[in-house]
């Protein structure tokens, strides 16, 4: 494409990132595929294999690539990054700082992303050293599939349609809890029900282990705190102030190197 062609093709959006992207080994392809091309793209391949190559990319993308496709970011999620001179800008520390969160105008972009607007609901959390992504999309049922690093995880459960790091190890994510349950009932939210369930992923390990609460555990909001060695389960946000954990569970040690 020639550059007057490029230019009213792309626009200013194209400028902003041109730098970014020329550098980046998967941003172009990203951004044509959700940006540029995405109706032929779903016409040529259905839904199912679109969204597939979309859960490809976005597992292989870093925080700039994501900021590039226009999506919303922590900053504001429903609308995309109005600074890219700063967020494409490479992050002073090198990506490895312990920053959670990062929320922009910041070199290196936000940690964290939301599409508000479109059918697939992508929602991409980066650990603070941009190392591992969780990313999560709508399925065709409304349902939500969830991959770590490029592989799906906790297949068949109900998921919540976005998660949180508790460490640069652990990726939680809420999925609805046991119908038999005898507290369980229909409730407002995406999963429909008022007792949940938690899906724990341990990136170092590549394990997935799917915490359900007993009959004597009121788990409406449950939340995973990383304690040291340990992995404590609390029923909701206000218990992690105020209680001792329902359950806590020894973290695995890894092996030796």
């Amino acid at each position: 494409m020639k550059a007057h062609q490029w230019a009213h093709h792309w626009g200013a959006w194209g400028e902003e990132w041109q730098d970014w992207l020329r550098r980046s080994q998967v941003g172009i392809d990203l951004l044509v595929w959700w940006r540029d091309e995405g109706d032929d793209f779903l016409a040529l391949v259905g839904p199912e294999r679109y969204r597939d190559r979309l859960a490809e990319l976005l597992s292989m993308a870093s925080p700039r690539d994501v900021a590039a496709m226009g999506i919303g970011c922590t900053r504001r999620i429903d609308r995309p990054c109005r600074d890219p001179k700063t967020c494409s800008q490479d992050p002073a520390d090198g990506g490895t700082g312990d920053v959670w969160n990062r929320t922009g105008p910041v070199p290196g972009a936000c940690s964290g992303f939301t599409d508000c607007w479109s059918t697939y609901g992508i929602d991409v959390a980066f650990t603070s050293d941009d190392r591992h992504r969780a990313v999560h999309i709508q399925n065709p049922s409304d349902h939500c599939m969830v991959w770590i690093d490029g592989v799906r995880i906790a297949e068949g459960l109900s998921l919540e349609h976005s998660g949180y790091w508790a460490s640069k190890r652990f990726y939680v994510v809420q999925a609805a809890g046991p119908e038999n349950h005898p507290q369980q009932g229909l409730a407002m939210g995406n999963l429909a029900w008022n007792i949940l369930s938690l899906v724990v992923h341990d990136v170092e390990r590549a394990t997935t282990q799917v915490l359900v609460p007993g009959a004597t555990e009121t788990w409406t909001s449950p939340v995973l705190r990383v304690d040291g060695r340990a992995l404590c389960v609390y029923p909701d946000h206000e218990a992690c102030e105020s209680a001792l954990p329902d359950r806590v569970l020894d973290v695995e040690p890894l092996p030796p190197v």
